[in-house]
């Protein structure tokens, strides 16, 4: 980092207000779907042969897809630089699930951390590979909602349950975003949003770190659109969403997932009427199917060019 002359120190992010101003900017696509073309294995998620480390981690690890970044690297790396081939201006770090909440279901709660900060240290790496003036790459921390909520119940017979308490979240979230920017990322994004208050706990956790380090980075938000009813599991209509966050002043606010582009574009349209921020969207292919490959039915073909229409 160099001094920009302000109170804080200058970052790679701080070009992103302008660049938004002269184009679209462009963010990676999913990173599951295309792990899945691996078809890895149990032995393969654990670095096995070469790697021991997890050879005896008691129970399935296969499916833990932020474990990767520990035991098959290459992987990670290759499909970071073949989203930069194609384009993208932002690549997410592989860390959607890697907070101490979501990794206990595979007993690696200990390893967020070092999770994050290898992640980011990839995405990094391949930024820094693919950046040249004219066209600058950016390392957006990921932070996903977790699997646990605090604003639903887990069980159906008493809604005035919880599973996780807004503290803990604070406290996961907030080890994960250490690890990111001790990584190298050049901005966060909360994503996937369907329980706001899971998001005003990683956002809560941000405010707090810039606050106490000095820091401060842009910050990308997207919820998601769960159904028909053009609002959030947790029961938020779009513009509602964008009320109860615009005091955070994000860089972005917008919305992925879900729906896929066509039924996507309505909210975008809402959006882009009520928000002050530069608004992002990044569907999902269409609604889900089992049966496909991928376990979505549009072709890259389809879904560019309903997401073209948005522009």
């Amino acid at each position: 980092m160099q001094s920009n002359g302000l109170s804080q120190p200058y970052t790679r992010g701080q070009a992103l207000p302008e660049l938004l101003k002269q184009r679209i900017l462009i963010l990676d696509g999913a990173m599951g779907t295309m792990i899945q073309q691996y078809k890895l294995s149990e032995a393969d998620y654990r670095g096995l042969p070469g790697n021991t480390r997890f050879a005896d981690h008691p129970g399935d690890i296969k499916g833990n897809n932020e474990l990767l970044v520990l035991t098959q690297p290459q992987i990670i790396s290759k499909i970071h630089e073949q989203y930069l081939d194609a384009g993208a201006d932002i690549i997410e770090t592989n860390t959607f699930g890697a907070t101490s909440v979501a990794q206990e279901d595979y007993k690696m709660a200990e390893l967020a951390y070092e999770m994050n900060e290898v992640s980011a240290k990839l995405a990094r790496a391949a930024c820094d590979k693919y950046s040249t003036p004219e066209k600058p790459r950016f390392a957006a921390g990921a932070i996903g909602p977790t699997p646990k909520t605090a604003s639903i119940s887990p069980d159906v017979n008493d809604p005035g349950a919880r599973n996780v308490t807004f503290d803990a979240l604070r406290a996961a979230y907030r080890e994960q975003i250490e690890g990111l920017f001790a990584g190298g990322v050049d901005l966060f994004l909360v994503e996937t949003i369907f329980d706001t208050l899971n998001a005003k706990a990683a956002l809560f956790a941000l405010d707090e770190f810039f606050e106490e380090t000095g820091e401060r980075l842009p910050v990308m938000i997207s919820g998601t659109v769960t159904d028909a009813s053009g609002r959030i599991l947790s029961g938020q209509t779009v513009e509602a969403f964008w009320n109860s966050l615009r005091h955070i002043k994000p860089l972005t606010f917008g919305l992925n997932c879900a729906l896929g582009a066509a039924l996507m574009r309505p909210y975008i349209a809402e959006l882009a009427r009520i928000c002050d921020a530069a608004v992002s969207c990044y569907p999902n292919a269409g609604l889900p199917n089992p049966m496909s490959d991928t376990g979505f039915d549009e072709t890259p073909e389809i879904t560019s060019s309903l997401v073209d229409g948005f522009a």
